[in-house]
């Protein structure tokens, strides 16, 4: 992991926590700390994206460049992001689909959101697939339906009796 967390500053924070918690839930991220009415932050179980005012007090502003983009676990998530954010009054930047120019696997979504921030959903098939045939393995079956049951490891040696 490279980065601790990304902030974005908002003008009306209530009014941007409503959007991104419809717009997170699909790529199953959630509230995880709040300081209303001053910020919140997101993540799956730590806060990594946050939605706050500017420490500076004054008017929140858009970074010309910057975007963050939020990883998705798959093609249906990046379009249920994409939809969730029109559908709450964001701004289409790049409808759902492969994007050639950032790779032959990646699929994503670009918008903006209530207060200009440029925001995606990516998923790369390679990782989808990756992730997809580890679940499908008896062992991972075998851990989700008892993840309780710790493994035992097969001993190097065995003992004589």
């Amino acid at each position: 992991m490279m980065l601790h967390h990304v902030s974005v500053g908002s003008r009306d924070v209530a009014r941007a926590v409503a959007f991104y918690d419809r717009v997170l839930k699909p790529l199953g991220y959630k509230r995880v700390m709040e300081f209303m009415p001053y910020g919140v932050g997101y993540g799956a179980g730590k806060p990594e994206f946050w939605v706050q005012t500017p420490a500076d007090q004054r008017e929140a502003t858009v970074g010309n460049g910057v975007h963050i983009s939020f990883a998705a676990p798959n093609k249906r998530a990046v379009d249920a992001f994409h939809a969730a954010a029109i559908a709450g009054g964001g701004k289409n930047e790049g409808a759902p689909g492969p994007r050639p120019d950032y790779g032959p696997d990646y699929y994503g979504a670009f918008c903006r959101d209530l207060d200009g921030n440029k925001i995606e959903a990516v998923v790369v098939a390679v990782a989808e697939k990756a992730a997809a045939k580890k679940a499908a393995t008896p062992a991972s079956r075998a851990r989700k339906a008892n993840p309780t049951k710790a493994k035992v490891k097969p001993s190097a040696k065995k003992k004589r009796r």
